[in-house]
């Protein structure tokens, strides 16, 4: 049944890491079917808008500094406010149930009938996040705006776009790096090293030493001479990256890109290259997303809740059921015959 009666687009309400908004893109895409429309997102953090521009679903982004901050002294809070006032009411599916974001909404005027939120039943049910989007983008708020009931299905696996904008510029800025070969990315670095860059890494349960991020690149560059081997991160990243390629010899074809990969270059990358070993973090997301193949380091977090998904083909290691606790349990040898069944 499709609702007679005009709203607002569909909002959709989600604070979190960059690959927690790599995996919302089940949501966005499955409401925006849903209403057929574009949908409105209400989120946080410097990576979103690079993200969600890689999702032609989304509308209108609005973003707010920080939640936990006292309202009257964040601006971007009262931004949020006074534009909920003004769009009107629509469904609102909320993401981010805690207090702080529902006193928000509350500010701005959204109704508590037109709120869409996951059941405890579903909040205690162990399952991959975008099942748990799936489950809750097929449903409407008490069918006051009811409407299309497309197979969710097709919805399942997350999605980014690459513009053949991005990918010419790509182009040309491979062709000024010297970078036109076979490129194998590593993403050694997770949110806690962008934050805090080189400090306190090593302690981190994801962190995998660099003499092992090394070896795997010997063996890259064994099998493949022509490739080059590409260090992700962020420019927080770049001290990290900087003691792999020291350990893999100075070896020319082994590359620090730390400084150069803004989030539209890095996913144009990605949908190029011919693979990607990478720590359980949001690039890893966004690599299947896009299609690369992909090696994924577990620790302590279990695969089972987070590995990420896409339609090429994905290996996880580690983790609890393996008993890693640490990244650094994973042997090197496990992690290089990992990549050379996925290559």
């Amino acid at each position: 049944m499709v609702s007679a009666q005009p709203h607002a687009p569909p909002l959709v309400v989600r604070c979190g890491a960059m690959g927690d908004m790599v995996m919302l893109a089940t949501l966005i895409r499955l409401v925006a079917a849903r209403h057929n429309g574009v949908v409105d997102v209400v989120s946080s953090g410097g990576w979103t808008p690079g993200v969600l521009a890689h999702v032609p679903q989304v509308g209108h982004l609005q973003l707010v500094t920080s939640r936990k901050t006292p309202y009257l002294l964040c601006p971007s809070q009262w931004e949020l406010v006074r534009w909920l006032k003004q769009r009107g009411r629509g469904p609102v599916y909320l993401c981010d149930p805690d207090r702080e974001m529902r006193r928000l909404l509350e500010r701005g005027g959204v109704h508590p009938d037109d709120l869409v939120e996951r059941t405890p039943e579903e909040m205690a049910t162990p399952m991959l996040w975008p099942d748990r989007w799936l489950q809750l983008g097929v449903r409407d708020p008490a069918q006051r705006y009811a409407g299309h009931d497309p197979d969710p299905a097709p919805f399942r696996l997350p999605r980014l776009e690459v513009t053949g904008e991005a990918r010419a510029q790509l182009a040309q800025w491979r062709k000024e790096q010297d970078l036109e070969a076979p490129l194998v990315l590593f993403q050694p670095g997770n949110k806690r090293t962008h934050k805090r860059g080189k400090r306190m890494t090593a302690d981190h349960p994801k962190h995998w030493p660099a003499e092992h991020w090394a070896a795997v690149a010997h063996a890259v560059l064994e099998d493949m001479p022509e490739a080059r081997v590409i260090l992700c991160g962020s420019p927080a990243e770049h001290e990290v990256l900087e003691d792999i390629r020291q350990a893999a010899g100075g070896d020319p074809r082994v590359r620090n890109l730390a400084n150069d990969l803004p989030i539209p270059r890095l996913f144009a990358l990605l949908e190029q290259a011919r693979g990607m070993v990478s720590v359980d973090t949001g690039p890893a997301h966004a690599a299947a997303a896009l299609g690369c193949p992909l090696v994924v380091l577990f620790g302590a977090a279990p695969p089972s809740l987070w590995r990420p998904i896409g339609p090429g083909p994905i290996t996880t290691l580690g983790g609890e059921s393996e008993g890693c606790a640490r990244v650094a349990d994973i042997p090197v040898s496990k992690v290089i015959n990992a990549w050379r069944q996925l290559a």
